[in-house]
């Protein structure tokens, strides 16, 4: 019984001896790929001794602007707008030299209080707050600024802001989707009309933020258009929406999404490349 215990410990010391002494050839690593280094910088992770020096008179300044509670129908999101908002400003911070601020996620929309979750502020509001956020900005040097505006309602207070501060000696632009979209939309989409949480919107969560989407909830919600936001009063005043859609989102792919991202992000970046060679508005007296 003793030699066959020492013979037992003798096969466990060679063993460890194999293992420990022997070294065997490792694997070769596959090298990773290297990403590239976005070409704009996020203001938020600078320090305000690094922030001086990015913020000059010819910086252009980008802002998104996406609501971060905001219905969009029973298959999309509170936060679908603000998403979005990040998305499109990841995009342009890939390749354009810009210095990007914080997503604005509170602003004018009108059309969805009846329901549940959604922030509307008054257009004033709106307003005052943008052309105050652009006017801090502009105090350390910037006097070009653009928006990335994902929304519809937002396009008037936006355009009341563009007008106040070029009264300063500031220019500012923002997105108007249709804009860029129009060319798109008349080619692939498919609704009878729409245009919240449809065919869409619906096709860009779908590329954008495919895990965000459900469509075994989406359903074509498309009653006429009348004067006033969504309701969810069958006679009550403005277009009637049960469901907080007004469109088709069944009709929605993740390739029309696609399409209509690509286009999107094309035209923001253009947008941006005329707003840097435009000249600045005289400052009124």
């Amino acid at each position: 019984m003793a030699a066959k215990t020492i013979l037992l410990l003798l096969i466990l010391a060679v063993l460890l001896c194999v293992n420990g002494c022997v070294s065997f050839p490792k694997r070769a690593q596959q090298p990773q790929p290297r990403q590239p280094k976005p070409r704009g910088v996020e203001i938020e992770y600078l320090t305000w001794v690094e922030a001086e020096k990015v913020l000059t008179k010819d910086t252009v300044v980008v802002i998104a602007l996406g609501a971060r509670s905001k219905e969009h129908g029973p298959h999309l999101p509170l936060n679908n707008d603000y998403v979005m908002a990040e998305y499109f400003k990841r995009r342009v911070l890939e390749t354009e030299d810009v210095v990007v601020y914080p997503t604005i996620e509170n602003h004018y929309y009108p059309a969805f209080t009846e329901y549940p979750g959604s922030i509307s502020l008054n257009p004033q509001t709106a307003c005052d707050m943008t052309v105050e956020i652009i006017r801090s900005i502009a105090a350390h040097g910037p006097r070009r600024f653009y928006v990335i505006n994902t929304g519809v309602s937002t396009i008037r207070p936006l355009a009341v802001s563009a007008e106040i501060v070029a009264r300063e000696g500031i220019l500012m632009d923002f997105t108007v989707w249709r804009k860029h979209l129009a060319p798109v939309i008349d080619a692939i989409s498919k609704e009878e009309g729409g245009s919240h949480a449809d065919e869409i919107e619906t096709s860009l969560m779908l590329y954008i933020a495919p895990e965000l989407v459900d469509m075994t909830k989406a359903v074509r919600d498309y009653n006429p258009d009348r004067p006033g936001p969504l309701t969810r009063t069958p006679d009550g005043e403005g277009t009637y929406s049960p469901t907080g859609i007004w469109g088709d989102p069944t009709l929605a792919t993740k390739e029309k999404g696609r399409q209509f991202t690509e286009a999107l992000v094309a035209g923001i970046k253009q947008d941006i490349r005329d707003l840097r060679t435009q000249p600045l508005p005289t400052p009124a007296k």
